[in-house]
């Protein structure tokens, strides 16, 4: 039976692309040897590595003068390398609190030094993105989530105002059109829209590196990766391999704004269905919905035993919501057929019969 995986993440990715790596795995490249067992240093994964960041720097459209960055740790761990990077000795920082992840972040920021959140929108239990605040001019930088997965509300408008701008699109990146040269520090887990688990890209204007006054440990030091083009230590190889075959994949689709086309209709495709059947509601704002993750609740929680039986009949897999949330999530990144979402609003639309 064909599964539809609806995983937030660790995440579908493009069937060619699994193939790709499987074969990668036990022969790289007609070598008789295994990516996974090769030098970082060999000529053939270096030609792996520059393929990758022109790759983010193609579709993204970068400008001249950002470095593209390879890193490991989750983006968790960026949590901390932006403050501990950007942050001054005795400045101040700027967040926008829309869910777990910019609590998270603010979290470790505190640790740098005064950290100001402008708006939250945790009243409301984070269904909804503030509108209205304004940026401290004299913040080094402000730092957003552009898609928040546990809540399944996203950024339209990004914050403005002469600051840096640091943003996490761990969830959203290559998913739509963004002017990207209007942010500084822009970094994202690979695990939901670019590759599996184990590598972040981190994307950074040259100008801002080395600029904190701190002293940066190397390994958290976004210089010393930019220096030496990610290869400082041992990085995560397959991890940057597969994200390099998704990116390929990407483009031969016609690059982001064609996948933006398919991913709003996805979108609109499923939140049609939340709307109209009596069965669900939705949970986020209508005006601030994701396109990439959609969270929606039934109506009546004595439907969830049959719900689930036409779920699992279906092939539809991983589809429960965050514990935090509850409910239900589909989470339809650019891997995700059309075809898909139709089984899973079929099943809902059946939940009626």
């Amino acid at each position: 039976m064909k599964k539809h995986n609806f995983s937030a993440g660790p995440s579908i990715l493009p069937q060619e692309v699994l193939q790709k790596a499987s074969e990668a795995i036990v022969n790289f490249n007609g070598l008789d040897l295994s990516l996974i067992e090769i030098s970082h240093r060999s000529k053939e994964f270096i030609a792996v590595m520059d393929k990758a960041q022109a790759l983010v720097k193609e579709l993204l459209e970068l400008p001249e003068g950002y470095s593209v960055l390879f890193l490991q740790g989750g983006a968790s761990t960026e949590f901390l390398m932006a403050p501990y990077n950007l942050l001054t000795v005795g400045g101040k920082a700027a967040y926008l609190d829309t869910g777990s992840w910019s609590a998270k972040a603010i979290k470790e920021a505190k640790l740098f030094g005064e950290t100001i959140v402008v708006a939250s929108s945790k009243d409301k239990g984070y269904n909804y993105i503030p509108k209205g605040y304004e940026v401290p001019s004299d913040a080094d930088y402000i730092h957003f989530t552009s898609n928040n997965t546990i809540f399944g509300t996203q950024l339209n408008e990004f914050p403005g105002g002469d600051v840096l701008k640091v943003v996490d699109m761990s969830s959203d990146i290559f998913s739509r059109k963004i002017d990207y040269s209007q942010f500084d520090v822009v970094y994202a887990g690979a695990q939901k829209n670019m590759g599996p688990a184990g590598t972040t890209v981190v994307i950074v204007k040259d100008e801002v590196l080395g600029k904190s006054g701190r002293q940066v440990p190397s390994m958290l030091d976004y210089k010393t990766h930019a220096d030496k083009d990610s290869m400082f230590n041992t990085p995560p190889v397959f991890a940057i391999y597969v994200s390099m075959l998704t990116l390929e994949w990407l483009k031969s689709k016609g690059g982001v704004a064609a996948i933006e086309k398919e991913n709003r209709a996805k979108a609109a495709l499923l939140y049609n269905e939340v709307d109209s059947n009596p069965s669900f509601v939705g949970f986020a704002a209508k005006e601030d919905r994701s396109i990439m993750n959609v969270t929606f609740n039934l109506t009546d929680e004595s439907l969830k035993e049959k719900f689930d039986a036409l779920c699992l009949e279906a092939g539809i897999s991983a589809l429960n919501g965050h514990r935090s949330v509850g409910g239900y999530r589909a989470s339809i990144y650019n891997a995700m057929s059309i075809e898909s979402v139709q089984v899973l609003v079929k099943a809902m639309q059946d939940l009626n019969k």
